[in-house]
Formats: structure tokens, sequence, C-alpha cells
């Protein structure tokens, strides 16, 4: 059976319904389909798709999010390909839907994160698992604004995603959103994700400056490094996974949100 469907992007997708041949090409979205119960259904993946480690590994991988294997997916024959608008390359997503129906994503709020929970769980035929994550998803990021507003959390913060260059996450983004969920606000008021300079920084009076595990790897040598520049912030290491993968692993971040918001308390 055929089933048509809008994506993220405004855009049609005609699928053979249910999908029974599916690569998805963005870490958080692969992890998504997993907890949906797709083990024999997901096909492909990319090489960051590390989520559940457990099946990782006995699946084909298509490349990185940013130059994924062309030749390959056609290979695998894939009735339903599922990439992101931000994490993957435009003319590799433009390649692929002449051959294969492609659903993308465009997340920038939580809201939009449970929204595309919804879709795909639509999409592939998982509406009750899908309806569940959200379930939990809504009550503990509820939890977490409520927290956040009876201590009175109000943290002005940089959140720095790369080095050499130094760049940011600024306002439109989904880490901006899940830092206002709890209490932080966000100095860099630029879109997306700029580049910015520790001499800069030192103008936004930041109370803190938080360093991502990923895209680069920031480590306990950094902190020192930006702490000489900025005395008076506070440098904390995060888990970039928490603050922008959505998905399914929004479930676990309650949880890493609930210990993150002791340290204001």
């Amino acid at each position: 059976m055929q089933k048509s469907f809008t994506d993220q992007m405004g855009r049609e997708v005609t699928i053979n319904f249910p999908p029974k041949r599916i690569i998805s090409v963005v870490p958080s979205q692969t992890e998504l389909l997993f907890d949906l119960g797709l083990d024999k259904e997901i096909i492909g993946l990319t090489k960051f798709c590390i989520h559940p480690i457990e099946k990782f590994a006995s699946r084909t991988k298509v490349g990185g999010t940013k130059k994924l294997n062309i030749d390959l997916i056609k290979e695998l024959k894939p009735d339903l390909i599922i990439g992101n608008k931000e994490e993957n390359t435009q003319s590799d997503i433009e390649e692929l839907a002449e051959h294969f129906p492609v659903w993308m994503s465009d997340i920038y709020t939580l809201n939009d994160a449970m929204k595309i929970i919804t879709q795909i769980g639509e999409l592939v035929d998982r509406q009750p698992e899908a309806g569940y994550l959200n379930h939990l998803i809504s009550a503990g990021f509820s939890d977490l604004k409520t927290l956040a507003a009876q201590h009175r959390i109000d943290k002005k913060v940089a959140y720095l995603i790369w080095r050499k260059p130094y760049m940011a996450a600024g306002k439109n983004t989904f880490i901006d959103d899940i830092l206002l969920t709890n209490g932080m606000t966000n100095v860099i008021d630029v879109e997306r994700y700029p580049e910015i300079t520790l001499e800069t920084l030192q103008t936004l009076n930041c109370d803190m400056i938080l360093l991502s595990s990923e895209p680069y790897p920031f480590n306990e040598k950094h902190i020192t490094e930006i702490q000489t520049a900025m005395p008076n912030a506070k440098i904390i290491l995060v888990d970039g996974e928490m603050f922008s993968w959505y998905g399914s692993r929004l479930v676990k971040a309650v949880q890493y949100f609930f210990e993150f918001q002791k340290m204001f308390y």
C-alpha cells in the first residue's frame, strides 16, 4: 500500500507503507527508530549513529552525515531514507530524493522534536510507541521547567561547540531552547552557530561557559585555557548528546538535567 506524508520541510513523500528497508542518516533519529522497535527494518546508518551501540556494529555504514556514500545507498535499495535539514548536505539529499523517498526533519525547539517523534511514528507505523516516548519527554521537561523556576535558576551562559575557531550555539537552535528550559539564558544573540573569540566572550558577562563533548571533544585542558581568559566565569564540560540530540535521547536527558540543575541550588 502506498501512503503519502508531509515532512518538516513541507515536502510530500510517498512511500510503500509500512516501510521495510529504512536508512537513517542522522544519529539521534537512528536511535529513535531503534527505540520504536524497528530492528529488522533499519538496513543502513551513518558512522556516527553509535546508539544503541549493540545495534551499530551489525548495520551497513553509509558514510557520515555530511558526506553520504550515495552509490552504497543505491545498492541497498531503501524504501525510505530519514534525514535532517541541518545535519545532512543539501546536494546529497537532493540526489537521493531523485531515486528514493526521503523524509526530512527541521528542528529548532523541544516542541519540534516531539513533533518529529509523532510524525516518524506515523511514518513507520509505530504510533503507540511514539506516543509513549512523547508522554515521558513532555512530563519530564515540564518538571524541569518548574524546578528551574522554583529554584530561581537564572544563569547567563555561552555554549561552545567548536575550537579553532571557537563557535557557539546561538539563537534559533535546539540547544538554545534546551538551555531556556533549564533556566539558562544564552548570551549569544546571533542566530545559528557563529564564530566567536574569547575577547568577545569577555564582554558578554557570562556566569557560565558550557563546553560540549561534541562535535568538538572539549576536555579538561580546555577549561584551563578558557578560564585564563574568563576568570570570573564557571567553565563546565557537558554532554553534548543531552543538549543537542532530539528523538528518544530526550528521555535520558531528563535525568541528566535533573542532576545538572542541582549545581545551582
